[in-house]
């Protein structure tokens, strides 16, 4: 059979690829039909990938598409790859089924267009997608009350594609509601409903990719094949591998993380979720997640990468998800081959491991030490890697029976000094794979952190290194959250203010104000954000006081401050006596010739003010031993 012109396209495109990751040993590129293709999903030869996400597209894309298919235009390719084969204990090999790695969105769009099933929205609420079609214009549209009061419309396509579908007597009817009664209008409607029944038999192109490709491969392939772009996960990969397993309780597995995740998220869509998913509601894994629901804090929300990664990293003490892959195909990584029973455990235990992850108990006490650290909201710790990597500890020393009070005071200062480090910023699974071994290889693990503690924490770091690092206008910077975390730590109160915390602020969504006013400072002649909005001229203030300073000068306002002392009549909050006055600025870093300052001291007092912090941040850091 001759070749499309896509296909041949395609395959100049594949045979650029580098001989290692593509060949055309390792993959062809075929057609397919739409009719077949739906009927290897229903029949499982075809496993998509966590078939019950929600749907993104729209139904104007849905309309389109069918549009395309039915106009005979190309709709792109979908990748499918072949999983590994297994060596079973009798000496035959399995044959895997495919995965569908890209094209799920345009398959849940021709099974609801076409055949008529529901789809699972964003709040997981299954509904209709229904694609109305008017023979004699030949256009499709998205249904709605007035298609549905015309008779020119066929108001669900997916009535023509219906085993039990008469063309003859439908034909009939529609023309005699239409008025169309001469033999050639009856002719082409007939003419028009064949050629829309014959989307079925239209071919789209598919990709196979062979088994022995490995996951790095397949993803390179998906991103340079995919004319968006698009990259493709290590933990979608994962999840489309287990989603496709159903021997060994894959799909529940997946459940378990897609629902505790979207609880977090959403905990109104529990009901809706409980009652559309009535088989999985009444497992145990489903009434494990459950009391995520009412969980208030949102400290820390893993997603479903997130909770895969932990439960992976801190099980099977790997922070590659691609090993994941490996061991999920069965994968003997010293023998080189792939075995059954290999699959079988890490199945098992990956379902024990997510578990252990959505366990109310763990995951309860884990942000019980994220507060105790001084994590008082979500944006103080910018890095989801810290908080994920801050959980696989925590679950790692708990796995291992160490002490409590042990495993809180290791993780405490694992997350700040992460955190103070950047130590996985980027891409950090090379880094969760070292640092979860080094763990588990120490008969001690403090002995560990002790170790990185030694090379990253010195003198040089705490007296230069971070005191540069505060030179920024960077809100969001790691190390000033990590000084607020200080200030929450030691109770400290907001600037000026006598009873109100930092940490009240800060779980109010306090406002961050400016020492030396921005108004003030833009008047003197410093224009620049990045000069006015320093951090280390960032401190959490009362709303009311910030107004009532306005726009002065520092040795303006704090005269005010110090004579209100004198006089024991308040104007800028509630301070009234020195020795408490100097405790307030201690709190809060600020230089004690502070009250004497102006514009010409504006440079000093940022230097100084960054000194105090670093001191305040390693202070604080001490403290946690």
């Amino acid at each position: 059979m001759r070749k499309s012109k896509s296909n041949r396209r395609l395959e100049r495109r594949c045979r650029n690829l580098s001989e290692e990751s593509c060949t055309m040993a390792r993959y062809d590129v075929n057609n397919i039909a739409v009719s077949s293709l739906l009927s290897s999903i229903k029949d499982g030869s075809i496993a998509i990938p966590e078939i019950q996400r929600p749907f993104v597209w729209d139904s104007t894309k849905v309309r389109d598409l069918i549009d395309s298919l039915y106009q005979n235009y190309p709709v792109g390719y979908i990748i499918v790859w072949q999983n590994p084969d297994v060596k079973l204990k009798d000496g035959t090999i399995s044959s895997g089924k495919k995965v569908l790695i890209d094209g799920q969105q345009r398959n849940t769009a021709l099974a609801a267009a076409i055949v008529g099933q529901e789809v699972v929205g964003a709040d997981y609420r299954k509904f209709p997608i229904k694609i109305a079609f008017n023979p004699q214009e030949e256009r499709f549209d998205v249904v709605n009350p007035a298609i549905l009061k015309d008779a020119k419309y066929i108001p669900d396509i997916a009535a023509i594609f219906d085993p039990g579908f008469n063309s003859f007597g439908f034909v009939i009817d529609y023309c005699q509601k239409n008025g169309i009664t001469d033999n050639e209008g009856m002719s082409k409607i007939s003419d028009i409903i064949t050629r829309l029944k014959s989307i079925e038999n239209n071919n789209l192109g598919v990709i196979n990719l062979s088994h022995e490709l490995d996951i790095e491969q397949v993803t390179d392939i998906f991103i340079r094949i995919n004319s968006k772009g698009v990259v493709l996960s290590q933990a979608d990969f994962a999840m489309s591998k287990i989603s496709s397993n159903e021997e060994f309780g894959g799909n529940t597995i997946r459940k378990m993380i897609d629902y505790f995740c979207h609880f977090l998220q959403v905990p109104a869509d529990y009901s809706e979720i409980r009652s559309n998913d009535t088989t999985f509601a009444q497992t145990p894994e489903f009434h494990k997640i459950e009391w995520i629901v009412n969980e208030n804090e949102d400290i820390y929300e893993p997603d479903y990468s997130d909770v895969l990664r932990v439960a992976f990293t801190y099980k099977f003490s790997r922070g590659r998800l691609s090993d994941l892959v490996s061991l999920l195909s069965g994968r003997d990584f010293e023998a080189r081959d792939f075995k059954a029973e290999i699959a079988e455990k890490a199945f098992y235990d990956l379902h024990d491991a997510v578990l252990d992850v959505v366990n109310q108990t763990h995951f309860q006490r884990y942000v019980m030490i994220l507060k105790s650290v001084g994590v008082e909201r979500a944006s103080q710790v910018r890095s989801q890697n810290v908080l994920n990597f801050g959980y696989i500890l925590y679950l790692t020393l708990k796995a291992r029976e160490i002490d409590s009070s042990m495993i809180e005071r290791i993780v405490r200062r694992w997350i700040v000094l992460t955190i103070l480090t950047g130590r996985y910023s980027g891409s950090p699974e090379s880094a969760f794979d070292y640092d979860v071994k080094r763990f588990n290889t120490y008969e001690n693990p403090l002995e560990y952190l002790e170790q990185v503690e030694a090379g990253e924490l010195s003198d040089a770091f705490w007296n230069n290194v971070l005191v540069d690092r505060l030179n920024t206008s960077v809100a969001s910077s790691p190390y000033f959250n990590v000084f607020l975390m200080a200030q929450v730590k030691n109770h400290d109160k907001g600037f000026l203010g006598e009873h109100i915390e930092v940490k009240a602020m800060l779980e109010e969504r306090g406002d961050i104000h400016h020492l030396f006013p921005k108004k003030y400072l833009i008047r003197n002649g410093i224009t620049s954000k990045g000069q006015y909005n320093q951090i280390a001229n960032y401190v959490y203030l009362q709303s009311e006081i910030n107004i009532k300073i306005s726009a002065d000068a520092p040795k303006d306002y704090m005269a005010v401050v110090l004579h209100q002392c004198e006089t024991g009549k308040p104007v800028y909050g509630g301070i009234t006596d020195l020795d408490q006055l100097r405790q307030n600025l201690e709190e809060n870093c600020i230089p004690e010739d502070f009250a004497q300052m102006g514009i010409e001291d504006y440079p000093r007092f940022l230097e100084q003010r960054r000194v105090l912090m670093a001191q305040k941040i390693r202070k604080f850091y001490e403290a946690l031993k």
